[in-house]
């Protein structure tokens, strides 16, 4: 159902994209009724099926995040 064209729109985000995103979220959390279309209409250039999959890849992450599967850069002290 997906076309290549609609993933590589997924899988590029700009800056405020996230941004926006990230303000959405906070703003329409799991109990608002279609949470995805409101997300996706607060970004702007996205499909709720979109958004979904983008919070879908974040969730994963911290996931991993938290369970120390990601390194943490080594930051030299000065």
């Amino acid at each position: 159902m997906a076309s290549s064209s609609q993933h590589n729109s997924s899988s590029s985000w700009t800056p405020k994209q996230n941004k926006l995103f990230e303000r959405a979220l906070a703003l329409y959390d799991m109990d608002t009724p279609d949470r995805w279309q409101n997300v996706a209409r607060a970004v702007g250039g996205k499909t709720p099926d979109e958004v979904k999959r983008h919070y879908k890849i974040l969730i994963d992450d911290l996931k991993h995040i938290e369970a120390g599967r990601v390194p943490f850069p080594n930051y030299r002290s000065t």
